[in-house]
């Protein structure tokens, strides 16, 4: 009898320290089964690309990709390093989708220069940039509702699935804020509540299409950004008009004063669907400490408000990882990897997400 035991206790150990050694499990062992993001460029994984051919010595995608990768900056985007994170491949670009492709892990549908609001809001109004991409949130949710019927055998099989995924909705937003930018900030305010609108109404649709776990992030500290540094020349170079780190104060305050609305809106939605999970992505917070304490977070001081290149096809700096800003408007896989680093190890979620099966590195 003690023999018995003995290999019985034995047979039991090898068994599981094969399946621990080896992986030997299924997807049930990862906190999310899938990932599905909407948003812009700064999550764009390829569906703008997939429009034209990037020149195969473009520096974008250089530092980690070694070649064009449809991303908007020099290597991982934030979206990456939380796939990374959890277990999951990167997110395939919806359009760049082919027949037969495993999508079970989810799919991105952000897409460059895409903003919150139709892209008819922008169409013949004075002192309005017109956003470069009419692939609206709206439309990006066309997109899922695609997926959906294209992948799900029933609406039961999708809400099971959804059930199991995480959600990220944008960052999005930012494009029409910069859209409205003007010499007296006339048309922000009254841009800001359509924005935040447009947003909550895609994640109500989300949480009626079976998600309970979804993100919605803030803007970034868009007056530290070297796009908009540069245009903030036109307001004037007064000392007062940038804090104590160089950033512009208008252009940032803009992005709290959004930020704060988001975030009332979110609290609004947590009380009219309690059972699901709806996290804030602090970006702005996440972002503004690498610019306050550069040296911290291994980026040089004096490059902290500079861009590493200036656009595709332009003189790119020798070590992108010691620059926050990549070519402006976007920021450096360094960056990045610090601001998912504050999203998915805390603080800069709220609630804090499921935790991840991998550190970020």
């Amino acid at each position: 009898m003690a023999y018995n035991n003995t290999m019985n206790i034995l047979i039991l150990f090898w068994v599981t320290f094969v399946y621990s050694f080896f992986g030997v499990s299924n997807s049930n062992h990862l906190p999310y089964d899938a990932i599905f993001n909407f948003g812009d460029s700064i999550s764009d994984t390829g569906n703008q690309a997939s429009f034209y051919t990037v020149p195969g010595n473009s520096s974008y995608g250089s530092t980690y990709f070694k070649q064009p990768s449809g991303r908007f900056s020099d290597g991982r985007l934030i979206i990456d390093f939380i796939a990374e994170a959890y277990g999951l491949p990167f997110l395939p670009a919806y359009k760049t989708l082919t027949k037969g492709q495993d999508v079970t892990k989810g799919v991105n549908f952000a897409f460059a220069g895409s903003t919150a609001l139709n892209y008819n809001n922008y169409l013949n109004k004075s002192r309005i940039l017109v956003p470069a991409s009419n692939y609206s949130l709206g439309v990006q949710l066309k997109m899922f509702k695609e997926f959906r019927n294209s992948t799900c055998k029933s609406k039961k099989d999708c809400r099971s699935y959804f059930k199991k995924s995480l959600f990220l909705v944008g960052e999005i937003g930012g494009n029409d804020l910069s859209s409205h930018i003007s010499q007296n900030f006339s048309n922000f305010r009254n841009v800001v509540p359509l924005v935040v609108a447009a947003i909550t109404k895609a994640t109500t649709t989300l949480i009626k299409e079976g998600a309970v776990e979804i993100v919605v992030p803030g803007n970034f500290p868009i007056g530290c950004g070297a796009s908009l540094l540069a245009l903030a020349t036109g307001y004037g170079n007064k000392t007062e008009n940038y804090d104590e780190f160089g950033c512009f104060k208008a252009f940032n305050t803009m992005a709290e004063y959004f930020n704060d609305k988001l975030i009332y809106s979110i609290n609004t939605l947590r009380e009219n669907y309690p059972n699901v999970k709806i996290i804030y992505f602090d970006y702005y917070n996440a972002a503004k400490r690498l610019y306050e304490a550069p040296e911290q977070y291994g980026f040089d001081k004096s490059k902290t408000l500079k861009a590493c290149c200036g656009g595709p096809n332009t003189t790119v700096c020798s070590d992108p990882s010691k620059y926050i800003n990549w070519d402006g408007p976007h920021l450096t896989e360094a960056a990045y990897r610090q601001i998912a680093k504050g999203l998915v190890e805390g603080p800069f979620a709220n609630p804090p997400l499921k935790p991840a099966s991998f550190k970020i590195a």
